[in-house]
């Protein structure tokens, strides 16, 4: 899928996309703790469940496993779709290679004092490579 044109997209949205990239590969926590809001929550449903992980839970989780940079996993990754619904609000669909799996996750990204950060991730496992 051919990226999607980002020149009417706020430069600050592209840059945190790259940075939530940065931290799904690298696991860097203080990346971490700029790119997702503190109140964020993650969503899925598996097995017919619902899975909702608040911020406090996902961070824990991420700064206790191996990172994929470490496993020796290049990063590969890239926005298939951003929609800025307003000068504060916008949401991006991205794709990502991690452990294995082909993930999509649906970002909903919030601007709060003149800063972007993501405030809900739905997420999906769609292929393996």
């Amino acid at each position: 899928m051919q990226a999607p044109e980002t020149s009417s997209i706020d430069t600050g949205l592209i840059k945190l996309l790259d940075d939530y990239f940065e931290v799904i590969h690298a696991q860097d926590m203080n990346l971490f703790d700029s790119v997702f809001h503190k109140d964020c929550c993650l969503y899925s449903a598996q097995g017919g469940e619902l899975v909702l992980r608040p911020y406090a839970v996902y961070r824990d989780q991420v700064a206790n496993r191996q990172s994929p940079k470490e496993l020796g996993n290049p990063r590969k990754d890239q926005i298939l779709e951003i929609d800025q619904i307003s000068d504060s609000m916008a949401w991006a669909k991205v794709q990502l290679q991690m452990f294995g799996g082909i993930m999509q996750d649906y970002l909903n990204l919030v601007k709060i004092d003149g800063k972007w950060w993501i405030i809900a991730k739905l997420y999906e496992k769609v292929g393996e490579y």
